[in-house]
């Protein structure tokens, strides 16, 4: 990926930056020791402002790094701390969309399970009791496109847990299409799973604007599929 991200930064100000991640590369820093995207987009203001010395980068949320699309960061500590209290409140609403291979068995439904995270594995599993050392996973979906095979979902997260939009689905029977982790049968080519960060909504820690940022998923054959369909059916999105 490049340092010049004048293609993928959908928003920015001297507050936030707000930029569409392309799949398979890491939010932060990890194991791999491969550019994190927080090194890319410092780089991006480093150079696109002149800024001397180093550049603040608040890190907000995260994505998995097979995973694609909208990922906020703060410019100012302020923003960092505002935002940060926002997320914890539940005050930013994030959606995805995500290529299931069985269609669910509601086309529209609000899951509810217990989550427990096992970090030797980097994987999380689904209870529908609570259990000790688990937390409460909580989202909604509505089906809103299908193909031959494949299903379009259009999920809300209503708790952000590891892993949660990926266990979720499985639980139901509905893996993400090149999700070998949480029992897809087969991997995507480039690494990726078909799970993206389609959009985030917020009232600005600053100016107090409403912000609603929407990200196209990759350029790949299915995803321009369910894109053409909804464009075609004018399906509204949630």
């Amino acid at each position: 990926m490049p340092d010049d991200l004048n293609n993928i930064v959908l928003y920015e100000d001297n507050h936030i930056i707000i930029v569409n991640k392309p799949a398979c590369i890491p939010v932060q820093e990890d194991k791999s020791l491969d550019q994190p995207l927080t090194d890319i987009v410092k780089n991006y203001i480093k150079k696109k402002y002149s800024k001397p010395g180093e550049v603040f980068l608040g890190v907000i949320h995260r994505l998995d790094r097979p995973v694609s699309g909208v990922v906020m960061f703060a410019r100012t500590s302020k923003a960092l701390v505002r935002l940060n209290e926002m997320m914890k409140n539940r005050q930013i609403r994030k959606i995805y969309w995500a290529v299931v291979k069985n269609k669910p068995p509601s086309d529209s439904d609000t899951l509810i399970h217990f989550l427990q995270r096992n970090e030797t594995r980097n994987k999380s599993y689904v209870y529908d009791e609570n259990k000790s050392g688990a937390v409460i996973a909580e989202l909604k979906y509505d089906l809103i496109a299908s193909a031959e095979n494949y299903y379009l979902l259009e999920i809300e997260l209503l708790t952000g847990r590891h892993h949660q939009i990926r266990a979720q689905l499985a639980a139901i029977n509905c893996p993400i299409k090149g999700d070998l982790k949480y029992n897809f049968p087969r991997s995507n080519k480039d690494g990726s799973i078909h799970l993206h960060a389609r959009r985030i909504e917020l009232i600005h820690p600053v100016t107090k604007e409403l912000i609603c940022v929407e990200a196209n998923p990759p350029d790949e054959s299915l995803w321009n599929y369910f894109i053409h369909e909804i464009k075609n059916k004018k399906i509204p999105e949630k």
